[in-house]
């Protein structure tokens, strides 16, 4: 049987379910200098770990190199790999600066820093592409990935930040196959002030998903979120589910899922990369919502995704807070990497 959800039980509505998230007046009423200076101050302190490993030994180069040469070039590979950026990354970062000295000498280390930032802003904007929006409502976005990553807990953060921005959202709970998935995002819809379809434990994810969609359409909600099974692409009875419900939701409303966003785990570095690498291929990705980050010296994974993965960073969780997921920026994240 599939219900809805708004805060207490199915059919009773919270009061508090039409209050703003926390924080959500505030950020509205801020100006966009403000937003800007605080998301970068936010992000400093996400990537602080990364920085103290990482900057540290680019300001050492700084301080001792006048002239950058290969001994110098040797010493930033091996920043970049500690900071998980990757073999295959470092190189193609390492080719790019070396081909700049032999036309042009780098003169000394805040040149190369400069230069570095450069290289990594590039690769990080390479694969971000507007997000087309449907031509009427709702906006279908699909979280996936494997269990243990933060899909759940995300999902409602996504739902606090959509309401931050001033739309009307909808969460869908179709993940029925873990136990208690479905009470987690309760607790996150209660949280984030929104209401939420589901089912009971076990129910059919493309069913709920059905409903849902017919419910933000008849309610003109703007963005809908939808909580699926973790599973792996070697999983080919979740992926057939998973294509399912792509067909179900595409049938619904033109060009649905309009995103597809893999929750990744920051701190798994490479090995959750090469995870990523093969879902990609049979989940339709769109983009990357990157949790942990706060949590990691090895926050170049980013960068690695962007050109390994050829996907854009949409988002980065750096807290365990309704309010610790931001929208990502490659020149935000390059400046408080490298400032």
């Amino acid at each position: 049987m599939i219900g809805l959800f708004r805060g207490k039980k199915e059919s009773e509505a919270t009061p508090q379910a039409q209050a703003p998230p926390d924080g959500a007046s505030n950020l509205s009423a801020s100006s966009a200098a403000e937003r800007k200076a605080g998301f970068f101050e936010r992000m400093r302190q996400a990537v602080s770990r990364t920085r103290e490993s990482f900057s540290a030994k680019i300001a050492d180069l700084a301080a001792m190199t006048r002239i950058v040469d290969d001994r110098a070039l040797e010493e930033l590979e091996t920043a970049l790999l500690s900071s998980d950026l990757g073999v295959l990354t470092t190189t193609a970062v390492l080719d790019a600066l070396r081909d700049r000295a032999r036309r042009h000498a780098i003169e000394d280390g805040e040149e190369l820093r400069a230069l570095l930032k450069q290289q990594l802003q590039a690769i990080l904007e390479a694969p971000r592409r507007p997000i087309a929006a449907p031509d009427a409502p709702p906006k279908v976005t699909f979280l996936v990935g494997v269990n243990g990553t933060g899909k759940t807990t995300s999902s409602g953060k996504l739902a606090a930040w959509s309401r931050a921005q001033g739309n009307s959202v909808l969460l869908c709970a179709a993940d029925t196959f873990r136990a208690a998935a479905i009470e987690q995002l309760e607790v996150w819809a209660a949280r984030s002030g929104v209401e939420m379809i589901k089912t009971r434990q076990g129910g059919d994810p493309a069913a709920v998903l059905y409903d849902a969609i017919a419910a933000a359409k008849a309610r003109g909600i703007q963005d809908l979120y939808v909580d699926t099974a973790g599973r792996l692409h070697t999983k080919s009875g979740l992926m057939d589910e998973l294509d399912k419900m792509r067909r179900t939701a595409a049938r619904l409303v033109p060009g649905a899922p309009h995103e597809v966003l893999l929750v990744m785990d920051a701190t798994t570095g490479q090995n959750g990369l090469q995870q990523a690498r093969l879902f990609t291929e049979s989940a339709g990705v769109t983009g990357i919502l990157l949790t942990k980050l706060d949590g990691t010296a090895k926050g170049g994974i980013a960068v690695a995704i962007a050109r390994e993965l050829n996907l854009p960073v949409r988002f980065a969780g750096v807290g365990e807070q309704m309010g610790d997921l931001l929208e990502f920026s490659p020149a935000e994240f390059v400046d408080s990497l490298l400032d």
